[in-house]
């Protein structure tokens, strides 16, 4: 009996881990959004002309492979003023799981 119930306390800390993150990930599927920073000026979030991204891909946890800086996004798109910069995640059962750098600026 004592073994179902650690099992089950193991479990519940596995699938309630997330929580603790304002973005927290799905447990099967997750693709989402989120600012990574945006400008701190009192006129509003001002998006640059130009967009970059940059990206990687882990694959089981266990091999990663790309370059998802913020500094890699700007090269790809020849920016030298990084005005907003937004992060893109997507997993399938943890197997593969991507993550893409956009930025935008002038």
């Amino acid at each position: 009996m004592k073994k179902i119930g650690l099992f089950i306390l193991l479990v519940s800390i596995c699938c309630f881990i997330g929580c603790a993150r304002p973005y927290s990930p799905g447990f099967l599927i997750s693709n989402y959004d989120f600012p990574a920073s945006t400008p701190d000026d009192a006129s509003g979030l001002q998006i640059g002309a130009k967009t970059g991204t940059s990206q990687m891909i882990n694959y089981l946890g266990w091999i990663a492979t790309g370059d998802a800086s913020i500094k890699t996004a700007a090269k790809n798109a020849g920016i030298t003023k990084v005005k907003t910069v937004d992060v893109h995640f997507d997993s399938i059962l943890g197997i593969i799981n991507t993550t893409t750098t956009t930025i935008t600026g002038d």
